[in-house]
């Protein structure tokens, strides 16, 4: 493909867009974008040559975002997932066989699942309870994972679990392979889909709470890195930057249609865009839309063991997300009544762009992650009186 992954996803922007009030009213899954995305090489694309990718950039996948975030958050949702977090902690620490066996599912059109939240561990992810206990073939997954994005319609999911070997010793916390692919006939005994939640934007993407009982995972579908969970984490860099970039477009897409207003609406004998009351709202939109997209960019450009700085991650998801929700309003704002309806998709764009203070990392946690690199100090993220191994899962 000469041209890039951006020009494929500006192509595909508007007809998502026609289609975005559907996905948000029946809260489908937008099966045909993904396959629109897939067809055009934009599921998977970061995954290597030798995989069956394109061995495309971290900014590559962020300008594409941007673009379909604009117009549709679900579709650009599913576009971050399929080529960071859970898939890019597979291609840096998997085998050769997980990496060809997770890269064909993905370049097909799957979004991957990444499984660590529980009902008792939020952005504490090191205080689950999930478990994945060592046998002579692999592991036997048992617990329950909570607001897992796709949970239900994706087939590859990354579990995350705390590994028990042989004696009861906890060995720390792992990552786990699971398929599941039931119009194939694949449907791993004992893995349930309880309930997905009514959530208030990005309607059409489940987020569902799973249950795991007496699952077995072979032993060579364990993701075993060099040096555990902070290594799986590290690759958790590359989503913060991909949500990051979905509120940023949100924001980008709101801002436009701002624009676009100002000039044609009129009132008391003249256009909105001569009321300098509302130029100085869209000037302060401006800047921060611009100001959100350079650290992003400076942020997928960096290089932490080959993901995303932490550091810069961390601060350009934070002021991205913050910075959207208050754009989107402002743009709202300025439609007056119809912005408040769903004549206009700034009431469902508000609704999807309020989530991205909170998934991936919220808001409050990201400033103590900000804090702590700038005071050179490392703030506490593990429960009181466990200190995870440095070696999270040792082979034996």
């Amino acid at each position: 493909m000469t041209d890039s992954a951006q020009d494929r996803a500006r192509a595909l922007a508007p007809i998502f867009a026609a289609m975005a009030p559907e996905w948000d009213r029946t809260r489908r899954y937008p099966w045909p974008n993904v396959d629109d995305m897939a067809a055009v090489g934009l599921m998977g694309m970061t995954i290597p040559r030798e995989y069956g990718g394109q061995g495309a950039s971290w900014i590559d996948v962020v300008l594409a975002v941007e673009e379909v975030a604009r117009e549709c958050a679900l579709s650009a949702r599913i576009l971050v997932e399929s080529n960071m977090g859970a898939i890019s902690a597979v291609m840096a620490y998997g085998t050769d066989e997980q990496k060809a066996f997770c890269a064909d599912i993905v370049l097909a059109g799957d979004k991957p699942a990444i499984c660590i939240t529980e009902p008792e561990a939020g952005s504490d992810a090191t205080a689950m309870q999930t478990t994945a206990r060592r046998t002579d073939s692999g592991y036997i997954l048992n617990g329950t994972k909570h607001w897992i994005t796709g949970g239900g319609v994706s087939k590859l999911y990354l579990v995350f679990a705390r590994v028990i070997g042989k004696g009861g010793r906890d060995e720390g916390i792992g990552g786990f392979i699971l398929h599941r692919d039931p119009a194939a006939g694949i449907d791993p005994a004992g893995f349930g889909v309880i309930r997905r939640e009514r959530t208030m934007g990005l309607c059409g993407m489940p987020e569902a709470e799973l249950r795991f009982t007496d699952v077995e995972i072979p032993a060579a579908r364990a993701l075993i890195p060099p040096r555990g969970f902070a290594d799986l984490m590290t690759a958790y860099n590359s989503q913060r930057v991909g949500a990051g970039t979905i509120a940023l477009g949100i924001a980008a897409g709101a801002l436009d249609r701002a624009t676009q207003y100002l000039k044609q609406r009129e009132q008391f004998g003249r256009p909105l865009a001569e009321f300098q009351g509302l130029q100085w709202m869209l000037a302060d939109m401006d800047t921060q839309v611009h100001a959100a997209r350079l650290m992003l960019h400076e942020a997928a450009r960096s290089d932490e063991n080959g993901f995303p700085d932490r550091n810069l991650a961390a601060r350009a998801k934070l002021f991205a997300s913050e910075m959207a929700v208050k754009v989107v309003n402002d743009a709202l704002q300025m439609f007056g009544a119809r912005g408040y309806s769903d004549a206009e998709p700034l009431e469902r764009m508000a609704r999807d762009v309020r989530m991205f203070t909170i998934g991936g990392g919220t808001a409050q946690v990201l400033r103590t992650q900000v804090a702590g690199h700038r005071l050179a100090i490392r703030i506490p993220q593990t429960r009181e009186g466990y200190t995870p191994p440095a070696q999270v899962i040792a082979a034996e």
